[in-house]
């Protein structure tokens, strides 16, 4: 499959606001009415300054507001939350353009407000759909490796693929080797693919 047209915008390259990092940041606390603020710095928009707001009465509904003085960003957005099988609550933004529930809002390249991916259609894509399948599969072994380096603590350029973090489960730590192994294989076939196209036998 090729890659998908490169004149879509790409939601990494933009700011986003995911509400499960919010709320385990302390920026939304159940009862409670916070202000703070956080820096986001992207090689499009160079550097944002966010000041944050958000208050929640009771346990069910609040509200959140966002403003970045660089693009005269004033936004209010509706919070709300559902009880989790095994206890607490889940919080959701509430999409004002699509009014629908959501963990993450994205804010792409252009763009002034803060939306769900679903608001922004076939204008925008993740990059993973504009790249081909061994290009997907090289950024997915990075990924995992990461996560391995940070849950460890290991430095990155020693490894290709990290020790298991003492704290981690083998049956997790094995399923991630397997997940690294096909992606090695993926981008391996790839690798010799151009190879041979190189040498004239493909």
């Amino acid at each position: 499959m090729m890659p998908r047209p490169s004149s879509r915008a790409r939601l990494e390259y933009g700011v986003k606001l995911n509400i499960n990092w919010l709320v385990q940041s302390g920026a939304i606390q159940p009862d409670a009415h916070i202000h703070c603020g956080t820096t986001w710095q992207n090689t499009y928009s160079g550097e944002l300054t966010a000041r944050f707001e958000a208050k929640i009465s009771g346990t069910e509904e609040g509200w959140f507001r966002v403003g970045i003085a660089e693009i005269n960003l004033h936004q209010r957005i509706n919070l709300v939350s559902s009880p989790r099988p095994f206890g607490g609550r889940q919080w959701y933004f509430v999409c004002p353009f699509v009014n629908r529930r959501v963990s993450v809002l994205w804010m792409p390249p252009g763009a002034h407000y803060f939306a769900c991916r679903q608001r922004w259609g076939r204008g925008v894509a993740y990059l993973s759909q504009c790249l081909g399948r061994e290009d997907r599969a090289h950024r997915a072994k990075a990924k995992i490796s990461t996560r391995l380096c940070s849950i460890g603590g290991f430095d990155p350029d020693h490894w290709d693929f990290p020790p298991k973090p003492k704290w981690m489960r083998w049956p997790t730590y094995n399923r991630l080797i397997e997940k690294f192994d096909r992606y090695d294989g993926i981008s391996e076939v790839g690798s010799s693919a151009r190879l041979f196209k190189i040498l004239g036998r493909g």
